[in-house]
């Protein structure tokens, strides 16, 4: 992660302190998540398989196959927002002469 924040650290007068706008709390839970992966990922070695496919084998398989499904769904989606995307003045009022 990088140290560029997007999140305030010190919220102005009146605003409400959310335990998500800390950033130690948004690291805790990224280095959280990273743990678990990584050891759901070791855990693939500690059961026998049954696969229906030789392939299926493979030490990390799913994990491995799973992030690639991530991956191309991400670009997949990138691609489309080109082909979708609208202009910013696609919802502007026909009638407001702008």
């Amino acid at each position: 992660m990088t140290d560029q924040s997007p999140l305030p650290e010190n919220p102005g007068a009146g605003e409400r302190k959310y335990w998500l706008d800390s950033r130690a709390n948004v690291d805790k839970i990224y280095w959280g998540l990273v743990v678990i992966c990584a050891a759901l990922f070791l855990g693939d070695a500690l059961y026998q398989k049954h696969p229906e496919f030789s392939f299926e084998k493979t030490f990390g398989f799913y994990a491995l196959f799973g992030f690639g499904a991530f991956v191309f769904i991400v670009f997949v989606a990138k691609g489309l927002r080109k082909i979708l995307k609208r202009g910013e003045e696609f919802y502007a009022d026909p009638e407001d002469g702008s």
